[in-house]
């Protein structure tokens, strides 16, 4: 007998892999939509930003299958929120955070740096995370601590992951390919010892970090809940971090402040505790 859904809850390994497939789903879809001379069509949302149709497909395939797979659980969706379709999160413990295609300018300009990225968040604290990169073939995600997993199409192999001890040489720091403060950033290093700076869209920094193939990751500029919060969950599941940049502790579900996120900091918990 398969697990009802309102005992999923209690067997997150199993949510893992059910939210792992609807991020394969949806990112085939946006597949559909990319080409690597780039994307026209792209239109402007109400905040700025750029919105296309792979984002609107992805998050409709996304909303649909969470809503069968457990019912009472809210959804929090980027496109959804732009059209005014935030739940009231007051009277639930759980909620999903989704960004059906995290890094759109990416995917518009022909990068493969974007991803697809589902949460489940439970009393502000991300507790699974799946994040997707589709045309990369890389598939990253958590349900815990010690759990978190990379998974290479071109192989078909998953493996553990976990963040690295920084190097005594340098530490690599990523950055945003096409946001940030460059000139807070560059104040922020002054204290660091820094081999290498490799600059990465959507939530692919943070998992390069949980995946032990880069150190911090600070982000000066605004970002949402839905750009980071399955990444968080990955990168706590493999023994990192995310604060603010005052040291404290991240959370999500801030309707009060449209689901925007402080400025952050991103690293092993080792670095963590020499910066707090």
């Amino acid at each position: 007998m398969g697990i009802s859904p309102n005992r999923l809850l209690e067997h997150p390994e199993a949510l893992c892999n059910m939210m792992k497939r609807i991020a394969l789903e949806a990112g085939e879809v946006t597949l559909s939509y990319f080409d690597e001379s780039g994307y026209e069509g792209a239109n402007t949302k109400g905040d700025g930003s750029p919105v296309t149709a792979a984002d609107i497909a992805a998050e409709r395939i996304i909303e649909k299958a969470l809503a069968a797979l457990i019912p009472e659980i809210p959804m929090v969706g980027e496109e959804a929120s732009e059209e005014g379709r935030t739940p009231d999160l007051s009277r639930n413990d759980y909620f999903w955070l989704v960004d059906p295609l995290d890094g759109t300018k990416e995917f518009i300009s022909g990068s493969g740096d974007y991803t697809v990225n589902i949460a489940l968040i439970h009393k502000g604290i991300p507790l699974i995370g799946v994040v997707y990169a589709p045309v990369k073939g890389e598939l990253y995600a958590g349900h815990g601590p010690g759990t978190a997993t990379s998974y290479r199409e071109e192989s078909n192999k998953e493996k553990s992951i976990r963040v690295r001890k920084p190097p005594e040489q340098g530490i690599i720091v990523v950055a945003s390919a096409s946001h940030g403060d460059r000139g807070k950033l560059d104040d922020f290093l002054k204290d660091y010892k820094v081999a290498k700076l490799l600059k990465r869209g959507s939530s692919l920094k943070i998992c390069a970090i949980a995946a032990g193939k880069a150190d911090l990751y600070p982000r000066f500029g605004p970002t949402c809940e839905w750009d980071t919060a399955a990444a968080d969950a990955v990168l706590r599941a493999a023994g990192g971090i995310i604060t603010d940049v005052q040291g404290h502790d991240f959370s999500y579900g801030h309707s009060d402040r449209k689901f925007l996120n402080p400025e952050f900091i991103a690293s092993a918990r080792e670095l963590a505790v020499d910066r707090i």
